[in-house]
Parts: structure tokens; C-alpha cells; sequence
């Protein structure tokens, strides 16, 4: 069985330890996070995580982060090329607070246990599992969280950098292998998980990436609010994040557009093939009335005309 088989039907690793791991400290790290991004942080207590984005004063997304309550001090965890911009992003807003910021990426390693299988063999490996989603625990000198960024189950494995060999040695012993970031990449998008930098980036808002289990829309007042708060009170979000299939092997390039019925309908952010399901699959954001009705989608760009659809 292939790496890629493993992740789909049992278990696989994906080697996460690229992503931004950002300390935040100070007694007013929660004020100061509750007011930057679009979660609760305040009603955060030690054990508990949550996903959430950062927005600029316009409503567009500068980073999305998976934010952990270490107790003494919160964690952001997040993509490998937002990790500068959202501490430089944090940094701008520290005036009299007491707050520290500190990027510790290469303090630690981190191993994505993710597929179908993942919980029951972490189990049997000793590993802690959380029974919430996002939250966390302790293993031994790092901690576990419900977090999974390739498949719908899977758990985020935090330890110190010089621990890694020794972990990966016990996956090793009952033959879990390690999946490539290629291969990771088709099972998210064989699944419809989008990835920021990818799928999400600065041009979007949060309501088109349909991601909502981001936003508390009652927490109060937070950078980029205002805008939040008027797309939800109009109700009126023409373009919305959705996996989206390809006929074929041809892989096309993000912004890539598909019409339906000669007007646009589908901007795709992000494409793959899949071996398992024989054709490509992707993200696109997709005009809200073709999410609807699900029409037939046409490439003209080629030849001949690259045909999808949206499952």
C-alpha cells in the first residue's frame, strides 16, 4: 500500500513541523488575540483550541491559525508562509500591553496522524486523545491536539525538535508511513479542505470561504469586524469556496475560470489528479446561484474543452 492509499483508507504522517509555531505571552495575550482575530480567546481556558482568522482593517484575511491555551502562555499555529506577516501583523498593535511574541518553529517537531484509522492506532501507540475537536493534551513533554489538515480525523502532534527521531522510530515499529506534501495535497483536496495561501489568501472574506467555524459572531468588537458583520447582516455573498471536479488528467493553473452557460461561474484556487478517483480535483470559489443549481462547467481555454463539475 502507498503512502497515499494509507492516508485515505488507514493511517499516514504528514511532517508539519514547517508551520509557524508562534508564542504569545503577557497577561494581556488573551485581550490582545480576542481583539485581533475572529474567535472567542477570552473564554478560552488551558486544554481548549480553536481555529480562527486575522483580518486587516477591510475584512480580508491575513492568516488563518489553530490558536492553543498552553496555561501560562497560547500557541498560533499556522502556515509556514504566514507566520512573518502575523507577527508583524500582532506586533503593530502592542502599544502598553503586556505581551510578548516569540516564533518558536524550530523548537519543535510536529507530526500530522491523520486518515481514517488515526485515533484508534494512537490509541494503541500510548498517544493522548482529545475527545473535542481542536483541543488539546499533554504527551510527554509536548502536548496532542484534535486537529487534521489533510483528511476529516487526525491528530496534531506537538514535541521538542530533539524528541522527533524517537517518535518517529515508534511509527516506524507498526509501519505508519509518511505521506509527501504532494500527496497530502491531493487527499485535503480529494476531501475539500482548503489550505491558506492557496485557497484562502487576502483577496477573499470570510464568509466566501464558508469556513465559519472561524468566526464567534457575538464575541464583540475585533479588527476587521465591521466587515464581517455587514456581509452577514446583508446576507449577500456572491462567490463561495467549494470543492470542484475536472473531467480528465489536465491539471489547471490557479485562476483558472469555468463558465456555465457562457458567464463565469468558477475560479479554481487550487487543482490536483487524483489516482483514486481518475480525474482532477480542486477548489474554486463558485458564484452562490451556481452552487445552486450545479450547472455543467466548461474550460474553453483548451483542446478540447476541459469539462467539470461540482460534486
Amino acid at each position: 500500500m502507498t503512502p497515499y492509499d494509507a492516508l485515505r483508507t488507514r493511517t499516514a504522517f504528514i511532517d508539519l513541523s514547517s508551520r509557524g509555531k508562534i508564542r504569545v505571552a503577557g497577561e494581556d495575550r488573551a485581550r490582545l488575540l480576542h481583539a485581533m482575530s475572529t474567535n472567542h480567546i477570552q473564554q478560552m481556558q488551558p486544554g481548549d483550541g480553536l481555529y480562527a482568522f486575522f483580518l486587516n482593517a477591510q475584512g480580508r484575511i491575513l492568516a488563518d491559525a489553530y490558536v492553543y491555551d498552553l496555561s501560562d502562555s497560547m500557541l498560533l499555529d499556522t502556515e509556514p508562509e504566514a507566520a512573518t506577516k502575523l507577527v508583524e501583523h500582532l506586533d503593530k498593535y502592542i502599544i502598553a500591553d503586556d505581551v510578548t511574541l516569540e516564533d518558536e518553529t524550530p523548537r519543535w517537531a510536529v507530526f500530522g496522524l491523520e486518515g481514517p484509522e488515526s485515533i484508534a492506532l494512537a490509541t494503541d501507540l500510548g498517544v493522548a486523545v482529545p475527545e473535542t475537536k481542536y483541543h488539546w493534551l499533554e504527551f510527554g513533554s509536548g502536548f496532542v491536539a484534535r486537529t487534521a489538515s489533510a483528511t476529516p480525523e487526525g491528530l496534531r502532534i506537538f514535541l521538542p525538535a530533539g524528541e522527533r527521531n524517537a517518535f518517529l522510530q515508534k511509527l516506524q515499529a507498526v509501519d505508519v508511513p509518511e505521506v509527501s506534501t504532494e500527496e497530502a495535497r491531493i487527499v485535503r483536496l480529494e476531501n475539500g479542505i482548503p489550505r491558506y495561501g492557496e485557497d484562502i489568501t487576502e483577496r477573499f472574506l470570510v464568509h466566501e470561504t464558508q469556513a465559519l467555524h472561524g468566526v464567534h459572531f457575538s464575541k464583540g468588537c475585533y479588527l476587521g469586524q465591521e466587515i464581517v458583520e455587514r456581509v452577514r447582516s446583508r446576507g449577500q455573498v456572491h462567490r463561495l469556496l467549494a470543492p470542484i471536479r475536472i473531467k480528465g488528467s489536465s491539471i489547471v493553473p490557479p485562476g483558472t475560470k469555468f463558465t456555465a452557460n457562457g458567464a463565469n461561474a468558477a475560479e479554481v484556487t487550487s487543482a490536483a489528479y487524483s489516482p483514486a478517483l481518475r480525474e482532477v480535483v480542486g477548489l474554486a470559489y463558485v458564484r452562490s446561484d451556481a452552487l445552486q443549481s450545479k450547472p455543467h462547467l466548461v474550460f474553453a481555454g483548451s483542446e478540447p474543452p476541459l469539462e467539470a463539475y461540482l460534486p
